[in-house]
Order: structure tokens, then sequence, then C-alpha cells
């Protein structure tokens, strides 16, 4: 049944390239059942029904990039509390030749680095949760809202190029996988008792670990530019941060991932954080997470936060100072 799901996915992934805006319903009709429900990023949020997921997601995303492709670099399947799932992560790349989201069109090329999760029953995609970085399209249209203490790049797929794993994978390292990933999660809540340097990450990434980070953080390589442009500026802005609330999580052969919606609760607490004033706010974090083990440690970390929902509910409207060109605070 994984070989035949995440066939199912891959191939929808395959056939976006021949889609038009006035043909993705017919797509979607061959991959999803007629009520799937769909949790994208803001400001899409939820839809339900192939209808719905058309008419609000991909007719107007293939408006504005006629000639998007989508192309996986990871995909896996797992398990998760009874529910069959099939995961994905890569690069949608088009010419933004039509507004999207009131972001203007730049007649460029554009990259969209999506994250998504797929719960199938008897075939069909009941349930998708998929993210893509908005902040980094409108980065890529000239609006730099928030300095990013790393590099914004396009995200590369996995160095060893295997993260298409089409086919059975052994169990033993599915497992491995699993576990790493569990008890790295697990020291994380180290921090509140050990600080930053006592968290013991040696124990669980390589010391040259790639981490590939949202637009408004970028990304990091080893555990001293995780610490020291990531998890360090985040926990001083979030120090009572709970995460691991996971929609799924599950591993295959080498890799391993997990969603949450949210994932993460957490008052914004701190300063500095994409150059933003602590707000004292509650906030939730809707995350991605794409691992990749070699042998017993972590060696490249894929994720994502949307944004944009979380910095409107720290006061910060995007989208607004998109429209009136507010780009400097």
């Amino acid at each position: 049944m994984k070989v035949e799901n995440k066939q199912l996915v891959y191939e929808f992934s395959q056939r976006v390239h021949d889609a038009s805006s006035g043909s993705v319903r017919n797509l979607l009709e061959e991959y999803y059942h007629e009520d799937a429900a769909w949790h994208g990023p803001e400001p899409v949020n939820e839809l339900t029904g192939v209808e719905a997921i058309a008419k609000g997601y991909w007719e107007p995303l293939l408006n504005a990039f006629p000639d998007l492709e989508k192309n996986d670099y990871i995909l896996f399947a797992g398990e998760w509390e009874g529910g069959d799932w099939v995961c994905a992560t890569g690069n949608m790349v088009g010419t933004f030749e039509e507004d999207w989201l009131d972001i203007p069109a730049t007649g460029q090329a554009t990259w969209l680095r999506y994250g998504e999760f797929h719960r199938i029953e008897d075939g069909e995609i009941v349930e998708t949760r998929h993210l893509v970085d908005v902040l980094d399209v409108m980065r890529q249209a000239g609006y730099q809202f928030f300095p990013s203490l790393a590099p914004e790049v396009v995200v590369p797929g996995p160095s060893t190029q295997d993260g298409l794993l089409l086919n059975e994978q052994d169990d033993h390292e599915s497992e491995k996988s699993l576990q790493l990933v569990e008890g790295m999660i697990d020291g994380l809540h180290d921090y509140e008792e050990h600080g930053l340097d006592g968290m013991g990450l040696e124990k669980f990434w390589h010391e040259d670990f790639m981490w590939y980070g949202p637009a408004g953080t970028g990304t990091t390589r080893g555990i001293d530019g995780f610490q020291d442009f990531h998890q360090g500026p985040f926990l001083t802005a979030f120090p009572d941060r709970e995460g691991g609330d996971h929609v799924a999580r599950f591993a295959e052969g080498n890799y391993c991932a997990s969603t949450g919606w949210p994932s993460v609760r957490a008052t914004h607490l701190g300063d500095g954080w994409m150059g933003l004033p602590a707000t004292e706010k509650p906030v939730e974090m809707r995350v991605m997470d794409f691992w990749r083990r070699e042998d017993d440690l972590l060696v490249e970390n894929w994720v994502f936060i949307d944004k944009i929902d979380l910095l409107n509910q720290m006061g910060v409207d995007v989208f607004d100072r998109l429209r009136n060109d507010k780009q400097y605070f």
C-alpha cells in the first residue's frame, strides 16, 4: 500500500506542469476525494472539497504561474495514529506572469518552496496539509520586510539526491530514523534547565549539518550557525515554547518528517527575532520538518513555518504592508 500511495502523490506532482487554471479541477478529481479537506498557508487557509481546492488555491496559482512545475525532491510514506500518509517537499518553479495573493507579478522565474502531507484512503487523497513559503515569494518579487540573519537561498534537495523513496524501504532503518528524531525532539526541552549550550545537540546532529529555514530566517550550517542565526534568537523570542503537537510524524529509510497545525505554542516575550520587539502575545505556529539521517546523526533539515500566519498573531499584517509598500518599520 505504501508504494501505491507514494506513486499517487508523485504522479500528481508530475502532472501539474501540464495543467492549467482551466483544467486543474479535472486533475484534482482524479487524485482527491470529492470532500477532501485541504489546509494551506495564510491567507488561503482551509478549503473543503475539490471545487473549493481548485478555486481557492490551484486556479489562482496556475493563473499567476501558467508554466508551473512541481518538483518533489523528498517523498516518502508512513503511518500515524492509524492513518496512511505520504509527505513531500521540493520547489515549484514558474514564470510569475500575473499577480498572486496581491503579490505583484515580476515576469521572472520564481521558486515556490513547499512542504506537504497527504492522508490517503482507498487510493484517494482525503486530507492535505500544504505550506508554501509565501514570504519568500514576496522576497523574490522585491519586497524585503524583515532582516534575515542567515542567507536566503533557493533551497536545494538532499545532498545525496536520494530523497524520492518510491520503493519499499528497510523497516529497521526507518525505525532508527524515527527514534533519532524523537530523541532530538525530547532533547529540545532541555533548554529551560540547561540553556542553549547544555541542550546536547551534538548527540543528534552532525557538526556540519545543514538547516534550511523559511524566509526571514534563512539557511544555516553547523551547530554553531544553527544556534547563532536561528535557535538562539528564536528561543530568546519564544522562551516558553511547547512543541511536538503533531498531526503526523513518521519515518521511512533515512528520512523522517513531522507536521503540526499548530505544532508549537508560545508567548512572544523577547526582542529581536525578525527585527521585531516583544509583543507578549500568545502565538501558535504551523510547522513542517523533514530530516535526513546518516549513520547515527541528522545531517540535513528542511523547515517550514507559516510566517504570515505567525506574524498576523503578533500584530504584523504583512499583506497590508505589501499593498501599501511599507517595506521598512
